[in-house]
This record gives C-alpha cells, sequence and structure tokens, in this order.
C-alpha cells in the first residue's frame, strides 16, 4: 500500500462559514476555536463565522483563520479516524498548520507566530507598493530569466510561488509584476492574471518581515517534528527543530516549491494526498503535478464524509498514529 501525505492551504482559500459545521457537531473542533479566541484575545472565531468578509481578508486575521480552520477540522479527523500519515506539507501559511499537526508547535504557539507573522508582511511594504501575478504557460526557466532581466532595470520582480509546472506566481513591486506580466504574453504565456493581495509576498521585499519574524520564531518552542514536514524552501523533509526554524524564516522571502514538494512525495511513494482545511486549491495543484495519485479534500462535513465512504471503506488500513 502507498503512502499517505497530509496538507494545508495557505492565503487565499478562506471564505465566511469555514469549519462552522465542525464547530457546531464536533466538541474536539469547538475547543480549538473557542480557546483560540482566549489565547489571541480577540473574537476571530466570529469574524470566521459570519464576517465582514474585508475584515476577514486582512493579513493579520486570514492567517490565522486558516490555520484554525485547517487544524480544528484535522483534529476530528485524526482523533475519529487514528490515520497514519507518512507525510505533511503546507503552502505558505499552511506550513505552520502541518507543523502543528506533526506535534512541533503547539497549537497556540502556531497562532500567534502567524498572527506576527500575517502582522510583519502586511507593513513590510507600503500599502499599493507591491504586489503579484500567476503566469499560466510558461517555463520556469523562462520566467526566471525574464524576471531577473526586469529587476535588472530597476523594476524588482521574482517568482514566489511554483504551483505547478504550467502555474507560477510572481512577485515584487508594482511595476516590476505588471512589466514582468506582459513581457510573459509578448513570449508566449497562455494568460496572466493579477493576484488580489495586500503585497508582495515570497519575495526580497519581505526582507522586514523576515528579520522581524526571525525573532518570534527563535524565541518560540519549536521540537523536533514526528512526522516529517515536507518544507516550502527546500522542498525536502525535515524532522530537526533547529531546520524548522531556519525554513520558516527563510519562507518569508523565497519561492514555495510546491512543485517540488509533490513530486519528491511521489517518489517517496506517496499516492494518497489530503488536503484538510478550507477550499480545494491544493487539490487542484496536485492533481496537475502528478495525474496518478488519489486526492481528497475534507473542508466541511459533507466532503468528510465522503472522504470517509471512499477511503475507509475501500479497506483502508487505519493505524494509530499517537
Amino acid at each position: 500500500m502507498g503512502k499517505i501525505a497530509v496538507i494545508f492551504p495557505g492565503q487565499g482559500s478562506q471564505y465566511i462559514g469555514m469549519g462552522l459545521d465542525f464547530y457546531q457537531n464536533y466538541q474536539v473542533a469547538k475547543h480549538i476555536f473557542t480557546t483560540a479566541d482566549n489565547i489571541l484575545n480577540d473574537s476571530l472565531t466570529k469574524v470566521i463565522f459570519t464576517g465582514p468578509d474585508d475584515e476577514l481578508k486582512l493579513t493579520v486575521n486570514t492567517q490565522p483563520a486558516i490555520l484554525l480552520t485547517s487544524l480544528a477540522i484535522w483534529e476530528v479527523v485524526r482523533e475519529e479516524l487514528g490515520l497514519k500519515v507518512d507525510y505533511l506539507a503546507g503552502h505558505s501559511l499552511g506550513e505552520y498548520s502541518a507543523l502543528a499537526a506533526a506535534g512541533s508547535i503547539s497549537i497556540a504557539e502556531a497562532l500567534q507566530l502567524v498572527r506576527k507573522r500575517g502582522r510583519y508582511m502586511e507593513e513590510a511594504v507600503p500599502a499599493g507598493e507591491g504586489t503579484m501575478a500567476a503566469i499560466m504557460g510558461m517555463e520556469q526557466d523562462e520566467l526566471t530569466k525574464l524576471c531577473a532581466e526586469v529587476t535588472a532595470e530597476g523594476y524588482s520582480v521574482e517568482l514566489a510561488n511554483i504551483n505547478t509546472p504550467n502555474q507560477i506566481v510572481i512577485s515584487g513591486t508594482k511595476n516590476g509584476v505588471e512589466i514582468a506580466g506582459e513581457r510573459a504574453k509578448e513570449q508566449g504565456a497562455r494568460r496572466v492574471i493579477p493576484l488580489s493581495v495586500s503585497g508582495p509576498f515570497h519575495s526580497r521585499l519581505m526582507q522586514p518581515a523576515k528579520e522581524q519574524l526571525a525573532q518570534a520564531v527563535e524565541n518560540a518552542a519549536i521540537q523536533d517534528a514526528r512526522i516529517p514536514v515536507v518544507t516550502n524552501v527546500t522542498a525536502l523533509p525535515e524532522t530537526s527543530a533547529e531546520e524548522i526554524k531556519n525554513n520558516l524564516i527563510k519562507q518569508v522571502v523565497s519561492p514555495v516549491q510546491w512543485t517540488n514538494s509533490v513530486e519528491w512525495l511521489v517518489e517517496a511513494g506517496v499516492d494518497t494526498f489530503i488536503e484538510v482545511g478550507p477550499g480545494k486549491v491544493l487539490s487542484g495543484l496536485v492533481k496537475k503535478i502528478a495525474k496518478d495519485v488519489q486526492v481528497f479534500a475534507i473542508e466541511d462535513l459533507a466532503s468528510y464524509s465522503t472522504f470517509k465512504e471512499q477511503f475507509i471503506n475501500k479497506a483502508r488500513l487505519i493505524r494509530k498514529e499517537f
């Protein structure tokens, strides 16, 4: 039997009402949500369940909100099914969810860290000066070269998320991203989609955020992971607390190596990916990278029920994790 990887979504997957049915139906999920409000000393749960949307979209709220929802759902799955997981991974912010699921960091510590991370990222570049865009249908090497040329002309832009071989997000100054997007189209890119983001994430412009986050990460109680976490920076599995800290700090200014991460997992024998948390973005990316794997997404009670029917009832072996 093949191996199992659980993956956690990042910023952009949020929506009002995410996790509500788990909160209403599972005590463990309700406990996580209510505890989070006490830890953060605000009513984040209310913003998650009822909005307003503008407030949920603030990076300082979005990041802990997605982490909180993902981990509340994961705790239900873990407790109810005792699923044996071989690897964990998360996209950008989702790496913190993966580390919490791996026992490397407590939920309380993870929530406080991502709230700081969101604030530092928000404040790193003045509003409107930086942005991001998704480039579809252009080779990574070509796009890297193009971004280097635009940057050399004085308009900073670089690769931020290598999501699939055909979907790469670029990040940088507003001018840099616009110029690179235009040139990408001229050079044959299929589509260029400007992203509605509050800053140039995963670019060198996030250096002020990296410096502030470094201190917070160094002071955090991060332990060795019980399950290997494939990190965004290296696309390799990691369990060492020291390496995990280093990668979390670098991650803010480094590209998310999602394609390489998924390819490494498949090479390592993973044939089943389970996305846990709001949305199905990562499930879609995995299907584009690895055609022959099984992919499940658990974001609400309906998808959880489908997962149990399709996965458990097909006599998949359930082995106790802890």
